[in-house]
């Protein structure tokens, strides 16, 4: 389905892009960790969910139901990010991003879901 493989083309770029840049520890990484009050140790793991995601999302394209789960766990990591971004009163912008993440992988988990 042409709509679920943009969507999860996306979804790749976006948080294999966010996993490279915790490996590579990205200045801008670990000034949103600081600002979300999570030690740097930890937060970096985030990288693990975002990765893997990433990779079932690009063998989705092959075998679709690897894209709706890892369309699936973005919901659910999207979802802690919301939470701890409402946990500091971070600004709209940054809620409403995470909320179109969450948004783009929940209907690319339907969509997936939805062709069988």
């Amino acid at each position: 389905m042409l709509v679920a493989d943009l969507f999860s083309g996306v979804l790749i770029f976006v948080f294999g892009s966010a996993a490279v840049g915790k490996l590579l520890r990205q200045r801008q990484q670990v000034q949103t960790a600081e600002k979300l009050r999570i030690p740097w140790d930890r937060y970096r793991w985030i990288a693990v969910p975002e990765a893997a995601a990433s990779v079932g999302l690009l063998i989705g394209y092959a075998i679709m139901p690897f894209a709706t789960v890892g369309a699936i766990g973005l919901v659910v990591l999207m979802a802690a990010a919301l939470t701890f971004r409402l946990r500091i009163h971070d600004s709209a912008g940054f809620l409403l991003g995470d909320a179109a993440l969450l948004g783009l992988a929940a209907a690319t988990a339907v969509l997936g879901i939805a062709s069988g």
